[in-house]
């Protein structure tokens, strides 16, 4: 199994990350989807199913040897009628495996779930790009 990622110490202005600023912990703060919903039922709607559902967590330890440990919760999101949505959860997921950035991606080899995770603005996005019930991105953000 080969694995490689080729990174330059002049980013030339584009505003990477550099592989040394990318080591710790990057916790999930938002599980994005496409339309606002109540499942707490509080009468506030959210596009983040965070702020929505307390089981929800998640985190990416990114490593200086390039190795990661991923953690996150399980949960089903499912349509129920009224544009109403119910969230559960149950278990959590766990991958290892190694890392590499080109400063503006990150990509995670050991995982089917992570694959190739996009970097901006201190923040590490994995966009899904569905619709509910689906997910639309999970954001992390450095601890």
């Amino acid at each position: 199994m080969l694995f490689a990622v080729s990174c330059s110490d002049d980013d030339g202005g584009s505003g990477g990350f550099s592989s040394a600023e990318l080591v710790g912990t990057w916790d999930l703060v938002a599980v994005n989807v496409s339309t606002a919903v109540d499942i707490d039922g509080d009468g506030t709607s959210s596009s983040n199913l965070m702020d929505e559902e307390g089981c929800i967590t998640g985190t990416i330890v990114l490593k200086d040897d390039t190795t990661y440990q991923y953690e996150q919760s399980n949960f089903t999101i499912t349509p129920i009628t009224n544009g109403q949505y119910a969230l559960q959860c149950s278990g959590i997921t766990q991958a290892t495996g190694a890392w590499g950035s080109d400063g503006i991606q990150v990509a995670f080899q050991g995982s089917t779930i992570l694959g190739t995770l996009q970097l901006s603005n201190n923040t590490i996005i994995k966009q899904e790009g569905d619709n509910l019930p689906g997910v639309a991105s999970y954001v992390y953000e450095r601890r």
